[in-house]
């Protein structure tokens, strides 16, 4: 079963790169993963998830409701797809997953979505918060224990 694991967020903005500082940890840990890390959002995300039976997607979550580094796994189905499309900026990963199946695009079959809560998502830096840092390499062993990776 081919697998992609896609981070996702915006590397210099503190804990928005939660995403991709997973992602890497787990392509450190297994190398032979196939892993995509990115910014782009929405229907952008097409072009690397088509063709994957397996899909991990590890993005940031600000609720305001956890503790920072508390980690969320959710399915599609948990997400509310848009059918107002009046923004292509607005698109969520949800619309994304079905546009593609609409657009004939060959979609994964299974989907995992991780969300990590974050604390700072506006100030520019490289490396998460603290909180959130030290659970990086935690979060990533979880990962690889629930998708048996």
């Amino acid at each position: 079963m081919s697998t992609l694991v896609l981070g996702l967020g915006n590397p210099i903005l503190t804990d928005d790169g939660v995403g991709i500082n997973i992602a890497r940890k787990l392509k450190e840990e297994k190398p032979e993963l196939e892993v995509v890390e990115t910014s782009e959002g929405g229907i952008a995300l097409l072009d690397h998830i088509a063709g994957y039976d397996k899909l991990i997607i590890i993005d940031a979550i600000k609720t305001g409701k956890g503790k920072p580094g508390e980690l969320y796994k959710l399915a599609p189905e948990d997400l509310k797809p848009a059918h107002d499309f009046s923004s292509s900026h607005g698109v969520d990963i949800a619309t994304a997953l079905e546009a593609g199946e609409a657009l004939g695009y060959i979609m994964p079959r299974f989907v995992s979505i991780y969300a990590v809560e974050i604390r700072e998502d506006t100030t520019f830096g490289e490396r998460c918060t603290r909180e959130v840092e030290e659970k990086i390499p935690l979060i990533a062993r979880r990962i690889m224990e629930e998708e048996k990776l």
